[in-house]
């Protein structure tokens, strides 16, 4: 099988990032718990938005980001038996390009340079499965798309759906 994985909220927790990056900015305590289905911009006050928005265009803010549990151990077995490739809709903040290949160097350096495909639009992908948080990705996907959980798509229905890498794996298996 030919697989695409997302980058942000699927590998890279780029949620707990904005969070972290917040609470931190603003002397504030919040949590993924208090996002159940909402983009994290759509829970401050409106004055802090832009801040939000921002967070993607600030030096660092993508190399420091933790990564989503199980994901390293299990897309590591799965490149042992299929084409894995990431792909990251990347091109929406050029800023980040940089830090989203070193951080891959870091953490993944089993799924080489030519498996990362830093893009705009997924739906030229061609392969079998598409993993993505976003279901506007999975939509336009001919094939099989894999909705991952994140708090903003808590409440997304209409896509087969894994809330773990765990389960990822078993799906694909």
């Amino acid at each position: 099988m030919t697989i695409f994985i997302d980058m942000d909220e699927v590998i890279a927790d780029t949620y707990q990032g904005h969070i972290d990056l917040y609470n931190q900015e603003f002397d504030s305590s919040f949590s993924k718990s208090d996002c159940d289905g909402k983009d994290f911009w759509q829970l401050v006050p409106e004055a802090h938005i832009e801040n939000i928005r921002g967070h993607a265009r600030k030096e660092g803010f993508y190399i420091n980001l933790k990564v989503i549990e199980h994901s390293q151990e299990v897309l590591k077995r799965l490149s042992q038996k299929h084409e894995v490739f990431i792909a990251s809709a990347a091109m929406q903040f050029p800023n980040s390009l940089r830090e989203k290949s070193d951080w891959l160097d870091q953490y993944f350096p089993f799924i080489p340079w030519q498996n990362r495909i830093l893009c705009g639009e997924k739906y030229i992908l061609n392969g079998d499965v598409l993993i993505d948080d976003r279901s506007y990705h999975l939509r336009k996907f001919e094939n099989r798309g894999i909705l991952f959980t994140s708090p903003h798509n808590a409440k997304t229905e209409g896509f087969e759906r894994a809330s773990s890498w765990l389960e990822i794996e078993k799906m694909l298996s």
